[in-house]
């Protein structure tokens, strides 16, 4: 199988972003780099999605793969090895790792982003800056749980000490090769390292996660190389999204869990964070994803996938 062209939207603060740039970077991919904005307003991201803004998404052609999980799917699929999944660690690894992109993310952005870290973060910016990015954060965010720094902090450091006792005892989480589940725990410890560096002593209580990290840095970002995201929205309108069952997702059989057939003009929304909905034709709804085709006046027809775990799949409203 040849290769395809991996274009990834994202920008370098993005904690998630580096998730999916470090897994580029251990399979060793070329892919295409855009830049997007960090607050609305996305057009180019807008015209792809048709709602979804969470950063970051990959496209391939005019097919759009939501959230990293989904991300990391295409990826293994693109290239097997080294595998993120591997067949002694398929359940473990994907259940650390949305623990890790849910509990651990949260508890460690509660502290990152406390009235301290928040202030080193937008340090020689504008006011107007930081009162943007919490605005649009909040509206991302609205009526969801979130806990306070004090309360992120303790859960923050107990965390820390609960992944220093696996490192401590293998290279990497779950043996002598990295997995899904320590691409997936890193990210926001990168965060407190690299973005709010006068927060980043809360790690070296625990060394052994350090050095794992170092280890698993290695690896870098694979070759990215540059691209517009208005050139990516042409390449989109210049190619065919694939069949629905052809995509770069390994299933295709239907499984319908909602009294929902295929054909259905609907709406997949995430379940808490970045609650804005894209709407289309519902056109396949496997065991781990759903896709939806919808048209844009410049990315032309598109399909959108979203991964079933962390979405909400509803009958779009009639006019």
């Amino acid at each position: 199988m040849s290769t395809p062209t991996l274009i990834l939207h994202h920008y370098p603060n993005s904690p998630f972003s580096e998730k999916v740039r470090l897994i580029l970077g251990a399979k060793q991919l070329a892919w295409q780099s855009v830049l997007v904005p960090a607050i609305m307003p996305k057009p180019d991201v807008q015209a792809l999605t048709g709602g979804y803004r969470k950063t970051p998404f990959l496209q391939v052609g005019a097919d759009i793969y939501c959230d990293t999980a989904l991300i990391a799917d295409v990826l293994e699929h693109v290239q097997p090895e080294p595998a993120l999944y591997p067949p002694h660690l398929k359940g473990v690894s994907r259940v650390f790792a949305q623990w890790a992109d849910s509990t651990l993310f949260w508890a460690a952005m509660g502290y990152n982003l406390s009235p301290r870290g928040a202030a080193e973060m937008f340090a020689g910016a504008p006011p107007e800056a930081a009162r943007a990015f919490a605005e649009d954060r909040k509206a991302m965010s609205a009526g969801m749980a979130r806990l306070r720094p004090g309360d992120a902090a303790s859960a923050y450091r107990s965390y820390l000490r609960r992944i220093a006792h696996m490192v401590e005892e293998h290279e990497f989480l779950f043996g002598a090769e990295p997995c899904i589940a320590d691409f997936a725990t890193y990210h926001p410890l990168w965060f407190t390292r690299t973005r709010v560096p006068g927060m980043a002593p809360i790690l070296d209580a625990t060394p052994a996660v350090l050095e794992w990290m170092d280890r698993l840095a290695r690896g870098g970002h694979g070759r990215p190389e540059k691209l517009s995201g208005t050139d990516a929205v042409a390449v989109a309108c210049a190619t065919d999204p694939l069949p629905a069952g052809a995509n770069l997702l390994l299933d295709s059989a239907f499984q319908d869990d909602h009294g929902i057939p295929l054909g259905s003009r609907v709406t997949v929304a995430a379940e808490s964070f970045g609650p804005e909905a894209t709407e289309g034709e519902l056109i396949a709804a496997t065991r781990t994803h759903y896709t939806l085709r919808r048209t844009d006046p410049r990315a032309g027809t598109v399909h959108v996938h979203f991964p079933r775990i962390g979405y909400i799949l509803k009958k779009a409203e009639t006019p």
